[in-house]
Order: C-alpha cells, then sequence, then structure tokens
C-alpha cells in the first residue's frame, strides 16, 4: 500500500509541476508584445498582442488569418488611408488601436469582430464618425470607445445604437456643450470630457441629469 501511495504522490507532484509551468508559460505568452510583423509571422499562433506603431507598413489582408490568437493589435501612427479589411479575420481580437491614421470609414468586414472591446480612433483627423455608426453597433462587445482629438464639435444623431458602449472619451475635441444626443446611450457610465471649448451653465446643468460619471 506504501509503494501506491508514493507512486500516486510523485504523479500528483509531477502534474502539478508540469501544470505550473505550462500556466507561466501561458502567462509569458499572453503578456509578450510583439513589434515586429516578420518576427511575429514566424509562429502567429502564439502572438497575443502585436504592436505595429510607428511603422508605416503596407499590409496584405490574406496575413491577418494567421493570427488566430491576437487578443491586442495597434497600428496607431501608421497613416493608413484605409483599414485592411483582413482585420475582420481577428476572431479573438479585444483591443485596436487605430490613432493617428488617414483613413474615413472602416471596412464593412469589421462586423466580424466579435470579441472587441475597446476601440481606439484618436488622432484621426479624417475620421467620418457619422458614417460609421451603424457598422460600430454591429459588435456587441464593445465597451469603450475612444474618438479623442478628432476635431468633433457634435455627435451623430445615431450614436445611440451603440447600446453596448459603457466608456466615451471625447477629451481634446470642440464641443461647446454636452451633446444632448449622450442621453441615447443608456449603458454609458463614464464620459472623459475634459479639454473641450465648453460653455456650461448652471442652469444648463440643472436641466441635463445624464446619469454617468464624467470628466470636465
Amino acid at each position: 500500500m506504501l509503494k501506491y501511495t508514493s507512486f500516486f504522490l510523485l504523479v500528483f507532484v509531477f502534474l502539478t509541476k508540469n501544470t505550473t509551468a505550462q500556466s507561466t508559460l501561458d502567462s509569458i505568452q499572453l503578456k509578450k508584445e510583439f513589434v515586429s510583423l516578420s518576427e511575429a509571422l514566424k509562429n502567429p499562433e502564439n502572438v497575443y498582442r502585436l504592436n505595429l506603431s510607428n511603422q508605416n507598413l503596407e499590409f496584405s489582408d490574406t496575413i491577418w488569418s494567421k493570427f488566430t490568437n491576437l487578443k491586442y493589435l495597434s497600428l496607431k501612427n501608421d497613416h493608413l488611408k484605409n483599414i485592411p479589411a483582413g482585420i475582420g479575420n481577428l476572431k479573438n481580437l479585444e483591443v485596436l488601436d487605430l490613432s493617428g491614421n488617414d483613413f474615413k470609414v472602416l471596412p464593412s468586414t469589421f462586423t466580424n469582430l466579435t470579441s472587441l472591446k475597446e476601440l481606439f480612433l484618436n488622432d484621426d483627423k479624417n475620421l467620418q464618425l457619422e458614417k460609421n455608426i451603424s457598422l460600430l453597433s454591429t459588435l456587441p462587445s464593445l465597451k469603450s470607445l475612444h474618438v479623442e482629438n478628432d476635431g468633433l464639435k457634435s455627435l451623430p444623431k445615431d450614436i445611440y445604437k451603440l447600446s453596448h458602449l459603457e466608456s466615451l472619451y471625447l477629451n481634446n475635441n470642440q464641443f461647446k456643450q454636452l451633446p444632448i444626443e449622450l442621453e441615447g446611450l443608456k449603458n454609458l457610465k463614464y464620459l472623459d470630457f475634459h479639454d473641450n471649448r465648453l460653455n456650461l451653465t448652471p442652469q444648463y446643468m440643472r436641466n441635463h441629469t445624464f446619469g454617468f460619471k464624467i470628466r470636465f
């Protein structure tokens, strides 16, 4: 009986060590950020974070389907006039940064980004937000939207369609008043509105109770 007990104890210790080692390895892989596309393409299935900011690369739509586990992607400051349609193949993508680019509208394939939780569209001076609302409204997991320093003076009337949105960042724009359209965002919990050209009178604030936290 003692021999059997010792054997099972050794097996338990072995399995525990292997599980711990695997968990540590998985944790390292999840945190590792690739900044070279060529390096990332060597083992794309093991890439969880890909930062291609400030590289002015040209992308083939065929590469994106290889990154089956990608959760974070940054194409910030790449001056893209068109966002690659192939990004729609990133079914596990949770965070996407497209700030500092030159595009006007997002590709229709964005409707496939069902896991996307946070989207950065900061410093996108050519962005036509009103033409992107319907597409963004199809993203069921989108909770946080950044449209900072985009020269916005007003919000699209149909922004209420972003019904899942919980955080909205509108700082460094050109708003003079809190947009009344915000009242349509029923699940909004936080609004960042600092560094706008606000002229808020006490009467205005009394007449508009939005029900969420605002950073002025």
